[in-house]
């Protein structure tokens, strides 16, 4: 196995939703061991710290959750990301779903430096194809493949001049989609799997033909994982929990094949809530799949006792 430089970055953010407890979450990935769980598969493994956002002034808005801190966040987190990419594989430690706003534009910015395209795979419960415009949460955790595609209505963001195309991006994990994202999901090129989909089919065969994709391209791929991908039964500590979400043995296959596809090229682990988790297991779990996708084999698992 090649070794890799595992740039490991904390992203402290809980401003994405109104819901709080993921600014524990980088701590909670560092305490179950992600560092030497790494190191001991042979990688080079930075830890740089947490990453802080820009100051901001925050302001009252009519619909939207912290929106300037978040504009804060995503700044900051881009800059961290396009700067540690040229070093090895970034893996940010979240925090909520809104540190991708800005995760996934530094990799844009990254994949634009060197001429290659970037893909994004989203393991997700939920599309996060909204805008501003059309949430109706307020939280912008709902928003990053929205932002990233070029979606409108991001104002006091930084301009997407060169949105992701959206036949570079795969949602695997669906089965919670509010009826706007769901009309703007079915017009787009967007490839979707959902949990039927994965049930009638499994899992391997769509992640695949995708991974297929971003080889032709010699494309970068850029990985967003969420908790709640998982069934709440397996990872409890989420706020979005949404039932029959895919199993411990799909999440380690996708990870997997991301590994033996050696595509990778960052990696988000976002949505952990430590408050809400049972003695650790889902940090545990999300370390895990970090090691699964980073080279550990099915033979190599340690026995856990949560």
């Amino acid at each position: 196995m090649a070794q890799k430089t595992c740039i490991l970055i904390g992203a402290p953010m809980d401003s994405g939703k109104r819901r709080t407890g993921c600014l524990m979450g980088p701590d909670a990935y560092r305490t179950a061991g992600l560092r030497a769980a790494l190191a001991d598969l042979g990688h080079h493994v930075l830890d740089e710290g947490n990453c802080q956002p820009d100051p901001f002034t925050a302001s009252p808005h009519p619909k939207i959750h912290a929106l300037e801190e978040t504009i804060a966040w995503t700044k900051a987190l881009a800059r961290a990301a396009q700067a540690a990419l040229p070093r090895g594989v970034p893996i940010f430690l979240g925090g909520d779903h809104a540190l991708s706003l800005g995760t996934v534009l530094g990799a844009m910015r990254h994949a634009a430096d060197v001429g290659r395209p970037l893909f994004v795979l989203w393991l997700d419960a939920h599309s996060d194809f909204h805008t501003p415009q059309t949430t109706d949460s307020g939280n912008l955790h709902g928003t990053p493949l929205g932002y990233v595609t070029g979606r409108p209505d991001f104002d006091g963001f930084d301009p997407i001049t060169a949105p992701i195309p959206q036949e570079n991006i795969a949602i695997i994990g669906l089965r919670s989609v509010d009826t706007a994202e769901r009309l703007a999901l079915q017009q787009s090129q967007i490839t979707r799997v959902d949990m039927r989909d994965i049930d009638e089919g499994g899992i391997a065969r769509p992640l695949a033909a995708f991974l297929d994709r971003v080889a032709a391209a010699n494309g970068m791929l850029h990985v967003s994982l969420d908790v709640d991908f998982l069934d709440p039964m397996i990872a409890p500590a989420v706020g979005t929990t949404v039932p029959g979400g895919a199993t411990i043995r799909e999440g380690h296959l996708v990870m997997e094949m991301l590994h033996d596809s050696g595509l990778m090229t960052s990696l988000d682990l976002v949505e952990l809530n430590p408050f809400l988790d049972e003695r650790g297991r889902t940090a545990q779990v999300m370390v895990d799949l970090a090691a699964s996708a980073l080279g550990r084999r099915v033979f190599d698992r340690p026995t856990r006792a949560y």
